[in-house]
């Protein structure tokens, strides 16, 4: 997956996750929880949703690499 791919597949899952979210010219150094607000389970529910678009999991040992949008975008180029 290059990095184009991971972006629209972030951006998928976010708005899935948080429909509030203006993905038009999101910033990708915000922060997931902090910034964006997602809680505990939607956070839980946007990794799920990633794996389920793209096949990429994400352990829970990761969670802190993929903390930023921009973060979660190039783990999942490096992975998918």
């Amino acid at each position: 997956m290059n990095e184009q791919e991971a972006r629209e597949a972030v951006h998928a899952a976010i708005g899935k996750v948080a429909p509030d979210v203006d993905l038009d010219g999101l910033d990708e150094g915000l922060r997931l929880r902090q910034d964006l607000e997602l809680d505990s389970l939607d956070f839980l529910r946007l990794v799920e949703t990633i794996d389920e678009a793209t096949g990429v999991d994400i352990p829970e040992s990761d969670y802190p690499a993929v903390s930023t949008v921009k973060a979660l975008i190039s783990y999942l180029a490096a992975r998918g």
